[in-house]
């Protein structure tokens, strides 16, 4: 007889009284690029905001957009069509900047628009379609799917935390 399986997860929410299948609802901010739709975890979003000026970094890659200063903190700003190869984007009232709250850092991510909050379960998320070496998925942490509904679902965790940010803390903490 096998001992029972125990998760640390569910067993937590048990015990505060709640139901483990109500913890595979995840939520997700939604944000356009084009005509793609993007999530990213909510608990991730620190504010959404009209997207600013920003003061451009001599040397930062071309997606780096520049930094602003958030009531006292430099926060980095991204332009996520750049990040993603999409093309140049054009700025207008509707363009946005989801400022993110990650790995003890802030970071502004500029995108076209943001839908709404969209609730997904485990049964609602697909993996990541394997594309080989021609596509980079390494961000795409799956698909989601409701009604007629696509999401791309990015580990922005993942996104933020690569080399080219770390360039980026380094020119911020110079301003600072």
């Amino acid at each position: 007889m096998n001992p029972p399986v125990f998760d640390s997860h569910n067993a937590a929410i048990a015990q505060a009284g709640g139901n483990p299948s109500e913890a595979a609802v995840r939520e997700y901010l939604t944000f356009t690029l084009g005509a793609e739709e993007y999530g990213v975890d909510i608990l991730k979003v620190q504010e959404i905001r009209g997207y600013d000026a920003v003061t451009r970094i001599p040397d930062a890659p071309d997606f780096i957009k520049g930094v602003i200063n958030l009531r006292g903190t430099i926060v980095p700003v991204v332009d996520m069509r750049l990040k993603f190869k999409l093309g140049r984007a054009e700025y207008n009232e509707f363009t946005v900047m989801i400022i993110l709250n990650i790995a003890r850092r802030v970071v502004g991510m500029v995108v076209d628009g943001v839908s709404d909050v969209m609730q997904l379960t485990a049964e609602q998320i697909r993996p990541a379609p394997e594309f080989g070496s021609a596509i980079n998925t390494r961000y795409i942490t799956g698909l989601g799917t409701l009604d007629s509904r696509m999401l791309i679902l990015v580990d922005i965790e993942k996104l933020m935390s690569g080399s080219d940010m770390a360039l980026m803390d380094a020119h911020a903490q110079s301003l600072q």
